[in-house]
């Protein structure tokens, strides 16, 4: 797969999802559905540059068109993409980046001037972008979701992967709890990594001097995002929030312990498997963009956590 580049005379699809690494894992299922559908087709995937790596195991897209967000127009000229998929919202933002580019056929939900679906609240991610694919004509099963097999061995072969990071403040497990976990998975003869960004790494850090555990078992900062997802596919457990990492696990089908706050479950859980998600929706605030931890993950103990890897037969 190459970067934002050409085709070779090939009529072009443009799929739309400028967003982060667990918002491109729950479009697997319609980007395997466009792939079906329009197989002549050159398909670009405009999201993120960081993402290439695990655009690469998709396995349905060409190309990985760089996009930061909504605040720029997307750098292609109009009339040259054939189909536009709008797999990033329904908004006028993303609709309308969309239509400056001229395509001959618009796949989103309803806008003004457009046919689609209706937008709907309460569905789970993978669903509603099959669903919306499915309208179109573009048949498409929300459980074909797991990814190719990473292209390079796992760092740590077997360990349990402990994620402790978070875009946000809401989604941020407590240090000393993720530190009580990875001491008793390691007495249980585990081998632990911690995995996060580069920013994450003090954080990190600090698990792992609180479990006891060296600095050489923090990855975090270190791996790119290739050698993650083999981390993550080679994991005998993931230990995460709701974030990327505990979508990877789903896209590998590790045994996965998810941590929720202010995400619902029933829109971002994991499917069927070897995965518990652990939260209180009594209360939860859902405030995504939050400073503090939002207190339905709070509400989640290191005995819950413990537990849940127990019933995975982990410990």
């Amino acid at each position: 797969m190459e970067q934002g580049s050409a085709n070779k005379g090939q009529p072009e699809l443009l799929a739309l999802r400028a967003l982060k690494l667990g918002d491109l894992l729950v479009a697997v299922p319609a980007l395997r559905a466009l792939r079906r559908a329009f197989p002549d087709h050159f398909i670009f995937y405009a999201a993120q540059e960081w993402l290439l790596p695990v655009v690469k195991l998709v396995g349905s897209v060409d190309a990985l068109l760089p996009l930061h967000g909504l605040d720029v127009p997307i750098p292609l000229e109009p009339g040259r993409i054939d189909v536009a998929v709008n797999l990033h919202g329904s908004g006028p933002e993303s609709t309308g980046r969309l239509e400056a580019l001229m395509p001959r056929r618009l796949l989103g939900h309803a806008a003004p001037g457009l046919p689609g679906p209706g937008w709907r609240d309460g569905v789970h991610e993978r669903e509603r972008w099959a669903d919306l694919m499915t309208w179109h004509g573009v048949p498409a099963d929300p459980l074909d979701y797991l990814l190719l097999p990473p292209a390079s061995p796992s760092p740590a072969p077997g360990a349990a992967v402990i994620h402790v990071g978070a875009a946000y403040g809401s989604r941020l497990w407590p240090v000393e709890r993720f530190a009580a976990v990875a001491a008793e998975l390691h007495r249980a003869g585990h081998e632990v990594l911690f995995t996060g960004s580069g920013g994450e790494r003090p954080r990190a850090l600090a698990v792992a001097e609180l479990a006891g555990l060296p600095a050489a078992a923090v990855a975090a900062g270190q791996l790119g995002l290739d050698e993650f997802a083999a981390a993550v596919a080679g994991a005998s457990l993931v230990v995460s929030a709701d974030t990327g990492a505990a979508h990877l696990a789903s896209a590998y089908a590790r045994p996965s312990v998810v941590i929720f706050g202010p995400a619902p479950v029933a829109e971002w859980g994991p499917p069927e498997g070897p995965h518990i998600t652990l939260t209180d929706e009594n209360r939860r605030l859902g405030d995504t963009f939050a400073i503090e931890p939002d207190p339905a993950l709070l509400a989640v103990s290191v005995e819950d956590v413990l537990a849940a890897a127990e019933k995975l037969e982990v410990l």
